[in-house]
């Protein structure tokens, strides 16, 4: 065993275990002796920063994270540790997170291949460095397609020399500020004179201690005359032949700070190459210093890392080759391995240059943009202005003093903290969106904030609602504050272009995400580069699919046919676990805008998104968190979309305006429906858990919805507060309070906290303060991923003793607080979400036929498929009276489904219209075919299918799908015709004149059988008849009851159904229950399936697209469900029927 292996065991991979320092690996190896006076002063290996290691974040390259890159150099003994991810800082706050929690020092950098192969590390000396830097990853990743860069010598040369500072740059930090971790003039380290030898950099006198390297004196330095690429220092990495031109061109252009980086790894050449590599720096006036090229922490990680290289190249590892490292040597070696391998004038060299290093990313300073404050006004006088104007609209009548005193508040607190121009910000965004009439609504904890409310940023009234300033916005806490807003999703981009024009792309760009390897995806690449077939990729990543539960890994290998003992498929599986939570690219944020006042290219760099017209910076939300910059959410809500289409077909179709600002409050009819799980489509209250507890939480008022919205989430269920809460709602039981301040903050929720702000409440009347217990929130959160929240209950249970409440009651509270830690909504959020539940239901009782159709329009959206609504709207449902939908007809359909027929007013079955399917429900027909069918019949209607498809020149695609999907009928009759009329399109026409045509066919019609089929294949939904209906006489026969039979069994009754299955959950908080959903011609009926019977029957379960299913009937308290105990595929009588179903989403 090697001694690098020795250490490696020694604990520094180990979690919770420290590594050893160097001096006790040193008297472990009995280099220095246990009862040495001098073992922890005297340190006998070279000093040494790393100055060319790439993390996880260069994206299929590093195999290591910042965190244990750090952890692994502090316990090596490194004084620095450079990050150079490939052309990006997209991991360096993180690396400055695992900097400051290791107490090592980072260098930022960055390294850089130009197209003609010249291979060069940047490293970052102070501000203007870092801001160059920033600039030149910008412009080589903008010059190239998402995910790839472009940088020419030529580029280097314009971008870093010929542009001289720039013209708007980053706000210096003040003098005094800089954060050099080596000593107070580090930054002013002198470099050899001109003429003497720059190979090695000097070495201390005799007698020095040589683990350290003498610092500067002060006032010596680069002089008046900078050079242009002062603030960057450039580290080149010569090719197996150097060439001397790429040495040349460096020294050009970085002069003093070029230098040649030599890396051995432990191969046969390394002697020769030293020798090569310090002769041609010594040639070249180059100072030498050693780097690593270090891709991983731990040698062990070779094998993870070759895995990477692999999936990178597409190639398999077999297939590698060059591609490969040769050896496990690019991780961070002990000194005393490093010590072995170079002079110790290198190693000592690294540190001096790292030393120069000065910057620190706290040096980055943020302005906000304020250039929407007009002349004569300061941002305070301005958002004063503004929010007093919504004030007096808000508020006609007269703003109540109590909402007066919370917004002179807030605005007072706003301006302490300096974040008036962000408001105005998405004051001015949310204004655009309504001037162009596009629905929003602010969300989240925004919603707490009366001026949020005054600006018309949120729709929840503070004078209605008891909510928390602190949760939004606190001067102890200094974080920037998080407003989200919601748009319609089908036009949001309208406003994501109005930023970028109002701003520039050059100061505005999206917000990051980080996509990693998840267990499914990396099963797969893993699998992949190991060689295996495609159809065992596809069966061994299916075993890491979400319905698999508790069912263990070998069950789950013999079940998909693969021997557990493999040790090929045991590699993959051990690899594919290591690669699980991996980087694996960035992607765009699905809205959080970062807007600067300078160039935002100056701050982080910026990059193409995949999608057009829009450009993302490097860092995602937590990282801007981190480095405090303000992100905008620019948010896309279908519901939105939907209802603003709904409010559109009514003034079309009905002939008035509807004005969903001013519905009827708190309206019976539209609570009778909620309150019977009547929510197929609606907003939050749709899924098969929240309409379990619709008819047991019976909501009446429009608080019930805020509590419906926030009651079914994780937080409640695992802190055990939603059995009490109901209880206390059905009168079984009643609440009771310890004193009148609890009573103050939980008789809204019956004596049960449900809403973030209420344990918020609680801790700050037991005795701490706000920005405290906004700790505790945040705290919460951290617990789910670890964190540690016993401090907190010490102090709790502290506070409440004092004022005499008892230890249970305590217990129970700082439990129900622990289940936040699951994540629980703010009261804000949840009512913001609630004024859209009650909005959809409303539509949905008394405009159904407009709701089902803007439904249809605004999709994909929510829960349910095209053919659901359909039925569900088709078959209406007590009150609510069913609607007529029509089939899809050329002659007729617009792109867009349609509303037909039916009185202009009135709720009566007559009065509603008919929905008529548009085109766009025909799967496989483009949007510009559709459209180019309707010019082509806005000038005259279709003679025929040859008319039709001449005049709208569709291609054989669009003809046959239309001709699938019963489209063409009235043109052509029954599908058999239609497909026969459009297939004679394609054949040749007489060649003679007064040729006979060609004979005329009469084709039989489909079965009904064949329609449905085709129906579903073309479109996803039959108006025809559910496919059930047709296998119902064979269902019957088995004695299978459907849904409508079902409802009317008793209470424990043992019954038999089958219907096709629309979704499969197993939500984290049911111990590995599963929910399935089946629909028949009738509705749909709830199946629970005990984690036993789902290990016992899983191909059944989850592979079935109709199910059979054995079991006891249940009815309590209004809700209805079938408990499983035995289960049935039976596909097979579906035939070639595909359907879908909604897994585990």
């Amino acid at each position: 065993m090697s001694w690098d292996d020795r250490v490696d065991q020694l604990g520094a991979d180990t979690p919770g275990v420290r590594a050893p320092r160097a001096w006790e690996v040193a008297q472990r190896m009995g280099i220095l002796a246990a009862n040495d006076d001098d073992a922890h002063a005297v340190d006998p290996f070279p000093a040494y920063a790393e100055l060319h290691c790439l993390s996880d974040f260069s994206f299929l390259r590093g195999a290591s994270s910042a965190e244990a890159l750090f952890a692994r150099a502090r316990d090596c003994g490194y004084e620095a540790l450079a990050i150079t991810d490939e052309c990006s800082l997209a991991g360096i706050v993180r690396a400055l997170e695992a900097s400051r929690a290791s107490g090592l020092k980072l260098i930022v950098g960055s390294e850089f291949r130009l197209h003609d192969g010249l291979r060069l590390v940047l490293l970052v000396e102070n501000l203007h460095g870092y801001s160059r830097l920033c600039e030149l990853i910008t412009r080589a990743r903008r010059a190239a397609p998402k995910g790839h860069y472009k940088l020419t010598r030529g580029d280097v040369e314009r971008w870093l020399v010929e542009a001289g500072p720039h013209p708007n740059p980053l706000p210096q930090a003040g003098e005094g500020e800089k954060r050099g971790q080596a000593g107070e003039n580090a930054s002013v380290l002198p470099l050899p004179l001109a003429g003497k030898n720059k190979s090695v950099l000097p070495l201390p006198l005799a007698g020095e201690n040589k683990s350290v390297l003498p610092l500067p004196l002060a006032g010596e330095g680069w002089g008046e005359g900078k050079p242009p690429t002062n603030g960057l220092y450039a580290l080149w990495l010569p090719a197996k032949q150097p060439d001397p031109d790429e040495a040349h061109w460096l020294k050009q252009i970085f002069n003093d700070r070029a230098f040649l980086a030599i890396e051995l790894h432990r191969e046969q050449d390394d002697q020769a190459r030293l020798h090569q590599l310090q002769q041609l720096a010594q040639e070249l006036g180059l100072t030498a210093l050693a780097s690593g090229d270090v891709h991983m922490d731990l040698r062990r990680h070779r094998i993870l890392q070759d895995t990477l290289t692999a999936i990178r190249h597409g190639c398999t590892l077999a297939e590698g080759g060059a591609h490969l490292f040769r050896n496990g040597e690019r991780h961070l070696r002990t000194r005393r391995a490093l010590g072995n391998i170079y002079p110790h004038a290198l190693l000592q060299a690294s540190v001096q240059l790292a030393r120069r290093c000065t910057f620190h990313l706290d040096d980055v300073r943020y302005r906000y943009p304020a250039e929407l404050v007009p002349a004569g006004h300061t941002p305070a006088s301005y958002l004063r202005e503004l929010t007093e104007a919504g004030m007096r609209q808000r508020w006609p009548e007269g703003v109540p003093p109590a909402i007066v005193k919370q917004i002179d508040d807030e605005l007072d607190l706003i301006a302490r903290l300096n974040y008036e121009a962000f408001f105005l910000t998405v004051e001015d965004i949310v204004r655009y969106a309504r001037s162009r009439e596009i629905l929003c609504q602010g969300r989240g904890s925004a919603a707490n904030s009366a001026v949020c409310f005054a600006l018309g940023i949120t729709a929840v009234n503070p004078g209605e609602s008891r909510l928390l300033m602190a949760r939004f916005l606190s001067e102890e806490r200094n974080e920037p504050p998080d407003i989200d807003v919601d748009f319609e999703h089908e036009r949001r981009e309208e406003v994501l272009q109005y930023v970028y024009g109002k701003y520039g792309r050059e100061r505005a760009a999206l917000a990051a995400t980080v996509i990693r390897y998840r267990g499914k995806s990396a099963v797969r690449d893993v699998a992949k580069v190991f060689g295996l077939p495609p159809d065992q990729i596809a069966l061994l990543a299916e075993c890491h699919g979400w319905g698999n539960g508790e069912t263990p890994m070998e069950q789950r290998l013999r079940e998909a046919g693969f021997e557990p003992d493999n040790p090929l498929i045991a590699r993959v599986l051990a690899i594919a676990r290591q690669l699980n939570n991996h980087p694996r690219h960035l992607s765009q944020h699905v809205g959080g805008f970062v807007i600067s006042d300078a160039p935002l290219s100056t701050l982080v760099p910026v990059e193409n998104a995949a999608m057009d017209d829009r450009t993302i910076i490097q860092w995602d939300k937590d990282d801007l968190e981190t480095m405090k910059l303000l992100k905008v959410d620019c948010l896309a809500l279908g519901m939105l979309t939907c209802i603003r289409k709904a409010v559109q077909l009514i003034e079309r179709h009905r002939g008035y305006a509807l004005d969903i600002a001013r519905l009827p409050k708190d309206e019976p009819e539209t609570f009778a429906m909620i309150q019977a799980a009547d929510t197929v489509g609606v907003f939050q209250i749709e899924s098969r858990a929240q309409m379990s507890m619709l008819p047991r939480l019976k909501p009446k008022t429009f608080y019930d919805l805020v509590v419906e919205v926030a009651i079914v989430r994780p937080g409640p269920i695992q802190g055990g507060m939603v059995h009490p809460y109901l209880r206390r709602r059905m009168g079984k039981e009643q609440p009771t309070y310890p004193s009148p301040g609890i009573e103050e903050i939980l008789k809204p929720t019956l004596g049960v906290p449900l809403f973030q702000e209420q344990v918020m409440e609680l801790v700050i009347h037991a005795g701490y303060l706000p920005h405290e217990a906004d700790n505790l929130r945040r705290s919460m959160a951290a617990w789910r991923h670890g964190g540690d929240m016993e401090p907190h209950r010490a102090r709790i249970r502290g506070l409440m003793e004092e004022k005499g409440y008892a230890s249970e009651f305590i217990d129970q509270i700082f439990e129900q607080i622990k289940g936040f830690g699951s994540y629980g909504f703010p009261q804000s959020h949840a009512a913001s979400f609630a004024k859209l539940v009650y909005i959809s239901c409303w539509l949905k009782r008394h405009e159904p036929a407009a709701f089902a159709c803007a439904l249809l329009n605004a999709q994909p959206m929510g829960f349910y498929s095209a053919s659901q609504i359909v039925q569900d709207a088709r078959r209406g449902r007590a009150a609510r009276v069913p609607v007529e939908v029509f089939p899809v007809d050329v002659t007729i359909s617009d792109w867009d489904n349609t509303l037909e027929g039916g009185d202009r007013r009135g709720e009566g079955r007559d009065a509603q219209a008919a929905i008529r399917l548009g085109l766009r429900q025909v799967h496989g027909l483009a949007e510009a075919a559709a459209q180019a069918i309707l010019q082509a019949r806005r000038q005259r209607r279709f003679a025929s299918v040859e008319d039709l498809c001449l005049r709208a020149r569709l291609d054989e695609k669009a003809r046959g799908v239309l001709a699938e999907a019963g489209a063409l009928s009235a043109l052509a009759g029954h599908r058999h015709n239609a497909r026969w009329a459009v297939a004679g399109i394609e054949r040749q026409r007489p060649l003679l004149p007064g040729s006979p045509d060609e004979i005329q066919v009469s084709l039989p019609a489909p079965r009904s059988g064949e329609d449905v089929l085709s129906d579903y294949r073309a479109m996803g939904l039959s108006l025809r008849a559910h496919p059930l209906s047709l296998l119902r006489e064979q269902l019957s026969a088995r004695r299978v009851l459907d849904s409508r039979q079902l409802r009317d069994q008793p209470h424990g009754r043992g019954v038999h159904a089958a219907g096709i299955v629309t979704q499969r959950q197993r939500p984290g908080t049911a111990s590995g229950t599963i929910f399935v959903t089946l629909e028949d011609e009738h509705g749909m009926v709830n199946v629970i399936v005990w984690p036993d019977l789902a290990q016992r029957q899983r191909r059944a379960l989850l592979g079935a697209r109709l199910l059979s299913v054995r079991g006891r009937w249940e009815q309590v308290d209004g809700v209805q469900h079938l408990i499983a105990n035995q289960l049935q595929d039976m596909s097979d009588l579906l035939g070639a029927l595909q359907t879908s179903s909604r897994d585990f989403q």
